[in-house]
């Protein structure tokens, strides 16, 4: 269990920035002078994306203990 609390702060910890836009997406933003648009555009659709994944987490999470509490 330790070993995966590490590797799981290594892993936040050592994320690399990504930008998740379409290309028709990118080419319209681009031509925007402060890309503040972008950046905005691009932080909603990592968050949106992120919330399957922890829902999903957080589900097997939960059955993963419900089931080591039972065997013992």
């Amino acid at each position: 269990m330790k070993n995966l609390k590490l590797t799981l702060i290594l892993l936040i910890l050592v994320s690399l920035p990504v930008e998740a836009q379409c290309a028709m997406c990118r080419a319209v933003l681009e031509s925007e002078e402060g890309q503040t648009a972008a950046k905005g555009i691009n932080d909603g659709i990592i968050y949106l994306m992120a919330i399957p994944y922890i829902l999903i987490g957080g589900i097997g999470y939960i059955i993963y203990r419900k089931y080591n509490t039972l065997k013992k």
